[in-house]
């Protein structure tokens, strides 16, 4: 039997976020896919690989439970839109002309994206059709992915390339948790991906209740975004968004619900007393002029709260870094400058989102047992020097390009700022030949 690989991650700041928040002077041991020791003067024994972490950071992966990657070759396309009129206008129609190919070309250029950038694992909510194609760039880039086909079998102004029937809507789902749920060593999971409310009938939404308990897989969906939005849900379903979702059974410690800009007391209620997720997306709430979610206030209550860029479009890029930054920042007009702390930000973005995915055993933290979801992210630079404290530099300072090293699984997926696998000059060539045939395919 082979004996698995040791890597040794030498001389870095270990910033842990174990629950003592221990942050170390030292070094980390990978065997196979998991950390090993944590401590100084480690050895990496005989046929091990050692990384010089000297000057930088060492951090746990990034976690972003709420991304489009379906969405990407979408960057700039969509500017200056409101929510429903962004999704009618631009967004389902791009998503309706995608292909295959053009599918696994945008979900492989986000993920690289993300993993240059820091981020390890993701929640994210595909089209329609060719759910297999984001499967498959998360396998070949070695993210550690949940994904979920847009599930939508009704809603206005939706094209006919992404209209499905109840039935199929939930076979299909079914079929694809069969194919992927636990692929890659665990790495690739599967999510019911309801759109929304005004998307999705009540029968659709009851049928992914039913069949996600049954299998235990994760719901994920949007809620509460935009004022526009929640209108129309009302005249829909008489109902608030979190309070509709929680009466036909979406809520709950396996729900995570994107954005939860605009909540009602009751609902805030409901988030705290079911254990739901809610997924803060700062860029994207801004851009698209949604509103901003009372962070504080949700963690107050004791809301699990944790931090994703969104899709492309509605950024436009996907860099963890700068989610961090704006959740930090603004917050402080209307709560005070302490109303988040670098910390508790850092949280959001690791640990948090690993309780999201309910993989808070697994990833999240640095500590002996856990896999090696690692990032390392150098901190002698013009704009984070000199970095004092780690949890400030990290969410005020650093940026995705200051990231050098990425390992997923115990896997290095980044060296020395490159994404492993692929060819990134290659990949944006692709890219803008697949972006540029459909946008002559939808706007002519």
């Amino acid at each position: 039997m082979t004996k698995p690989s040791r890597t040794l991650i030498s001389g870095g700041q270990i910033v842990t976020m174990s629950p003592e928040r221990h942050v170390l002077e030292g070094d980390l041991l990978i065997e196979g896919d998991r950390i090993v020791d944590l401590g100084p003067k480690l050895k990496a024994g005989r046929g091990g690989e050692v990384i010089d972490a000297s000057g930088c950071i060492v951090m746990p992966g990034l976690i972003q439970p709420h991304v489009h990657l379906c969405q990407t070759l979408f960057r700039g396309r969509a500017d200056g839109l409101e929510l429903l009129d962004w999704l009618r206008e631009r967004i389902w129609p791009f998503e309706a002309a995608h292909d295959h190919e053009s599918l696994y070309t945008s979900a492989l250029l986000g993920g690289a994206e993300l993993l240059r950038s820091g981020t390890t694992a993701i929640l994210d909510m595909g089209t329609v059709r060719h759910t297999d194609a984001v499967f498959e760039a998360a396998k070949k880039l070695g993210l550690r992915a949940t994904i979920g086909k847009a599930m939508m079998d009704k809603g206005q102004g939706v094209p006919a390339g992404l209209r499905e029937t109840t039935e199929a809507s939930l076979s299909e789902s079914l079929a694809l948790a069969d194919r992927w749920h636990g692929t890659e060593n665990g790495r690739l999971r599967y999510a019911f991906a309801p759109r929304f409310v005004l998307s999705c009938t009540e029968a659709l939404m009851k049928g992914v209740a039913k069949e996600a308990r049954q299998r235990g897989l994760i719901i994920h969906t949007h809620a509460s975004e935009n004022q526009g939005e929640i209108a129309a849900v009302r005249e829909a379903v008489g109902l608030d968004n979190v309070a509709y979702l929680h009466s036909i059974g979406l809520s709950g410690k396996d729900t995570v619900l994107a954005h939860c800009v605009w909540l009602t007391s009751e609902e805030q209620k409901i988030l705290r007393e079911t254990g739901s997720h809610v997924a803060h997306c700062p860029s994207s709430n801004l851009k698209l002029a949604s509103g901003i979610a009372k962070v504080p206030e949700l963690l107050r209550l004791g809301i699990n709260v944790c931090l994703a860029a969104d899709g492309a479009p509605c950024n436009n890029n996907l860099d963890g870094f700068m989610e961090m930054r704006l959740a930090g920042l603004i917050q402080g007009p209307r709560f005070g400058p302490t109303a988040l702390s670098a910390e508790t930000v850092l949280e959001m973005a690791t640990v948090r989102g690993a309780r999201a995915l309910g993989l808070e055993k697994d990833i999240g933290s640095l500590e002996i047992g856990k896999k090696a979801d690692v990032a390392i992210v150098d901190v002698e630079t013009l704009h984070t020097a000199p970095a004092e404290d780690p949890y400030g530099v990290l969410v005020y300072g650093a940026r995705g390009s200051d990231v050098v090293h990425v390992f997923v699984d115990g896997v290095q997926r980044v060296k020395n700022g490159k994404v492993l696998g692929i060819s990134a000059g290659k990949l944006i060539a692709s890219a803008r030949d697949h972006a540029a045939a459909i946008a002559e395919k939808v706007l002519g």
